[in-house]
């Protein structure tokens, strides 16, 4: 435990003087005792008096000053913070072909909008991050409790946001599970509780495997929920000339399948809002320092309180 105002427990030496003036006080008055031939009258002038009792409301209040003064005293100390570990990475693809119209306005803006409904349906405690993939995959947004960034992260997602065309689907899910493993200190070693959501047009074409990136969740026990945007019939108008980009469900289905997720199409979104149900918490630690004041002061207003009720019961006065 340390100080932060460490000069005002001078003030202490204040409360010793007053406990010393206190027993000196009582033993000068144990030393004038009336003498009294008549014993009977003795009892009916001067009833015996409490014993130990007496001293307990000035016993009390001197402890309360004696706390008061630490809390004053401003002490801190290292405590441990409880952390919710539970991890959701949410990846959205930003490849060309989620600028098709065929999921009302286009595949990306649909996309946008269910991550965002998505991460608003999770409890407050849990740790969301998002990852934007298109050839290559980024973390925009690191997993945490902070919901305005996670905002402005999905708000910033656009086509060719992350510079590499293509649409690397296993590099998304890779990059996601890399993320959950730098949660905090120890979630290399002991991995928290975590989902991952893909939202793509499920057309994989570069980078790794979309099952190979599958048997890694697997082996890091983290389900892979799959969400289709668009149709076989979607196309992109480049230039005039519409280039078409049928929807590749099957691969975000197998993933899911293989990964012990669930696949779920555009149409049917809200389904996701159970994902979470299962997944399921993990609390961990982290040790901050803080302000401990609040625990002497409180003590001492319950010592200030007791030595009121202890005088009013016996002396029927207040300390």
């Amino acid at each position: 435990m340390s100080w932060q105002s460490p000069a005002r427990l001078w003030l202490l030496l204040g409360v010793v003087a007053l406990v010393v003036g206190y027993l000196v006080m009582q033993r000068r008055q144990s030393r004038y005792a009336v003498r009294f031939t008549n014993l009977r009258l003795l009892d009916r002038v001067a009833p015996r008096r409490p014993a130990w009792r007496r001293h307990v409301p000035a016993g009390l209040f001197l402890a309360m000053l004696a706390l008061l003064v630490v809390g004053f005293a401003r002490p801190s100390a290292e405590v441990r913070v409880p952390r919710e570990r539970a991890t959701v990475m949410v990846a959205v693809d930003v490849s060309t072909s989620m600028l098709a119209g065929d999921v009302d306005p286009d595949r990306l803006t649909a996309a946008k909008h269910a991550a965002r409904r998505f991460a608003d349906g999770l409890p407050d405690e849990f740790n969301v991050g998002l990852v934007a993939f298109a050839g290559s995959a980024a973390v925009l947004v690191p997993p945490g409790t902070d919901r305005d960034k996670l905002h402005e992260g999905i708000d910033r997602l656009a086509e060719g946001i992350t510079g590499v065309q293509g649409t690397a689907i296993g590099e998304a899910i890779s990059t996601s599970l890399g993320a959950v493993k730098s949660l905090d200190a120890t979630a290399a070693k002991n991995p928290p509780p975590a989902r991952i959501i893909i939202l793509s047009d499920g057309a994989n074409t570069s980078g790794m495997d979309p099952m190979e990136a599958a048997a890694e969740a697997v082996a890091a026990k983290v389900p892979v929920h799959t969400i289709s945007f668009g149709t076989p019939s979607g196309f992109v108008d480049r230039g005039g000339r519409a280039i078409q980009v049928p929807v590749d469900g099957q691969t975000l289905k197998a993933v899911a399948e293989e990964t012990g997720g669930g696949f779920h199409e555009a149409t049917s979104s809200a389904e996701l809002r159970a994902v979470y149900e299962d997944i399921g918490t993990s609390v961990g630690y982290r040790k901050e320092r803080q302000d401990i004041s609040a625990r002497f002061i409180g003590l001492g207003l319950v010592l200030a309180m007791g030595a009121a009720a202890g005088s009013l019961r016996w002396f029927s006065r207040l300390p």
